[in-house]
């Protein structure tokens, strides 16, 4: 099974790959460069071999980028041509280095509505925002994934019926999704219950097929169900419940499937080994 988490690159890419191992995990999640800002990630080619090399030695896989929290695929403007720009850096980035490709918050309408799904509410908005994503894919390498993670505040992807719509819109074997447990639990989705987490399962398989779903983001929730607050909390410790997790893990048909945490830690240092045995003793 794949298991890891979202590790700081500090002191370098490659240093991120030891840290992960030294938890106990075999899977990772980076980001290029800081996430809260537009520059573009410059890795020098020593140290593109160097972490491939260390990838291989260490049998990590497979590794994820997470891209800018500032894009919006939703934007026909600067942010919108940035945010394109952006994506194309660390997918190529991404093909270089042997990363998988990169997990993305789409953005927003900036429309206040509480419709389950807005999509079909702004067309023009949703045309800039399919036009972008299928720009991105046409000007990228093809091992590459484009991977949408859902929403847990009222940003695109906040319900299920946008996922899937984007998914199918986009219509390229490369649009992937990202399910995050806590986002799932903001949004008003329950999976503690063995049934309901068939029922979800069985609801994206049909939809856009359970082959679309690239990864789990692992985060217990700091809010209440339905909230629309997405703060993460340290597994067993927030309001989602051991039980959500367990089912996660031990479906027949998420064992290829890598489990990614960004919790907080239990020392408040970010994602680390505590959490991540916490993972693997649900498994049975």
């Amino acid at each position: 099974m794949f298991i890891g988490g979202h590790i700081s690159i500090g002191g370098g890419h490659a240093n991120a790959l030891e840290k992960i191992v030294t938890m106990g995990g075999n899977s990772l999640q980076i980001f290029s460069i800081s996430p809260r800002g537009w520059e573009f990630a410059k890795i020098p080619d020593e140290a593109i071999n160097t972490f491939v090399t260390k990838r291989q030695e260490l049998e990590v896989k497979p590794i994820f980028f997470h891209a800018s929290y500032l894009v919006n695929f939703a934007d026909n403007d600067r942010i919108g041509q940035l945010s394109k720009q952006t994506l194309k850096h660390e997918l190529r980035l991404a093909a270089r280095m042997g990363v998988r490709g990169s997990i993305v918050h789409l953005g927003s309408f900036k429309e206040k509505t509480d419709s389950p799904n807005v999509l079909n509410l702004f067309p023009d908005k949703y045309k800039t925002l399919i036009e972008n994503i299928g720009e991105v894919l046409n000007d990228t390498p093809e091992e590459t994934m484009f991977i949408m993670e859902n929403a847990g505040n009222r940003k695109l992807g906040k319900s299920m019926e946008e996922v899937f719509q984007i998914v199918k819109d986009v219509a390229s074997p490369r649009m992937k999704v990202c399910l995050d447990t806590c986002h799932l639990h903001a949004a008003g989705y329950a999976l503690t219950h063995h049934d309901t987490f068939e029922m979800f399962l069985d609801l994206f398989d049909k939809a856009i097929g359970i082959n679309k779903l690239e990864l789990w983001h692992m985060n217990d929730s700091k809010d209440p169900f339905c909230s629309f607050r997405d703060r993460h909390e340290n597994l067993g410790e927030g309001m989602i419940g051991l039980e959500t997790f367990t089912n996660i893990m031990n479906h027949k048909t998420m064992k290829n499937v890598p489990m990614i945490i960004e919790t907080p830690g239990f020392d408040g240092l970010g994602p680390d080994k505590a959490n991540i045995d916490i993972l693997k003793g649900l498994m049975r």
